[in-house]
């Protein structure tokens, strides 16, 4: 077959629906494939060079890399930009198939292609987000202990979250006390997993000696500097480091016409992981503990306008220029100065 050929595929989790295209825009075949390799492999090995579109999705990372192996030039659309899809009254997987494959064969840029990372990059942040897990679900189970404890007129005192486990159970009732050793267990065992986990991350930086540029920004951890290196993966992608707070999201939307120019929140497109890890880092830093630096005056000059929801903004304000300046040390070979910008204020 010639390479101006241009296929839709609409991935499903059992089945697929593919319609191919030709160079003149004719559909010379429909049909529907199940989800395994085999079959991948069957039918796209007759289009091996064809052009492939393909919504991201479940399976989009291994399944495009499927297809870039088999000679196929692959496109994997992004499902926000593309509402042409999934808003109309007469949605199906096969008119699915058929918009991508016309979108893809017209304009490619038009599905606003995005990247997947390789395998092994998937592979180690996979750690990252077991972690996360095992993490949310420990703060369900003290929670649920904390306030099970406050109908029987009982309160578990403040504590360190991995020393819950030790000193809950002297303050749990006694008519509770069998009901929540089970929870109490698993907590426990969580906290040893978490600590083991914790290690492992700790190891995996040492892989990524990247890392050790972010992790000279106060606030910023482990887990936040690795979870960066991995989902950005490739730091020259972006022609400026400004451009990455708009890849994680943390740029208002705008929504301009004639002279009516609205101010509308955060866009929250890219990583929903790196982002709120972000913010989590731009809490800390206005917090209590944060520490003095540029970042700090800067977020806590925004809560000091007050306003509405003025920490959170705060926050997100941080954290936006917080990807900026972990992209720049990346990038660069400067050491991290805290106080860059009243230094340059002051020489000035």
């Amino acid at each position: 077959m010639n390479n101006n050929i241009t296929i839709g595929m609409d991935l499903g989790d059992r089945n697929h629906v593919v319609v191919v295209m030709d160079e003149n825009g004719e559909e010379i075949e429909m049909k529907t494939i199940s989800n395994t390799e085999h079959s991948l492999k069957k039918f796209f090995s007759r289009y091996h060079v064809a052009t492939v579109a393909i919504e991201a999705g479940t399976h989009s990372p291994w399944i495009s890399r499927l297809l870039k192996e088999i000679g196929c030039t692959v496109y994997v659309g992004n499902p926000r930009k593309l509402r042409i899809i999934w808003d109309s009254n007469d949605k199906s997987d096969l008119r699915d198939a058929r918009i991508l494959a016309m979108v893809c064969r017209v304009e490619p840029r038009l599905l606003w292609p995005i990247k997947h990372r390789n395998r092994q990059a998937y592979a180690d942040l996979g750690i990252i987000k077991a972690r996360e897990t095992l993490v949310q679900n420990r703060v369900r189970m003290i929670n649920h202990i904390r306030s099970v404890t406050k109908t029987c007129g009982c309160r578990i005192p403040k504590c360190s979250t991995p020393s819950f486990s030790k000193r809950a159970p002297d303050y749990i009732p006694k008519e509770l006390k069998d009901p929540l050793k089970p929870l109490i267990i698993a907590i426990d065992l969580l906290t040893q997993q978490i600590k083991e986990m914790d290690r492992q991350i700790n190891r995996l930086c040492k892989k990524y000696p990247e890392t050790e540029k972010l992790l000279q920004v106060l606030g910023v951890g482990p887990v936040t500097a690795l979870a960066f290196v991995l989902t950005i993966e490739d730091p020259h992608r972006f022609t400026k480091s400004r451009q990455v707070g708009a890849f994680l999201g943390l740029t208002p939307k705008r929504d301009q016409s004639g002279k009516c120019d609205k101010q509308l929140r955060i866009s929250k497109a890219g990583n929903t992981y790196l982002r709120s890890l972000l913010v989590s880092c731009g809490h800390y830093v206005i917090g209590p503990f944060g520490p003095e630096c540029d970042l700090r005056k800067y977020g806590l000059s925004i809560v000091a306008r007050g306003g509405k929801n003025a920490k959170k903004r705060a926050a997100v304000a941080v954290a936006r220029k917080m990807a900026v300046l972990l992209h720049q040390l990346w990038v660069s070979e400067k050491a991290y100065d805290p106080f860059y910008k009243s230094t340059a204020h002051c020489a000035a």
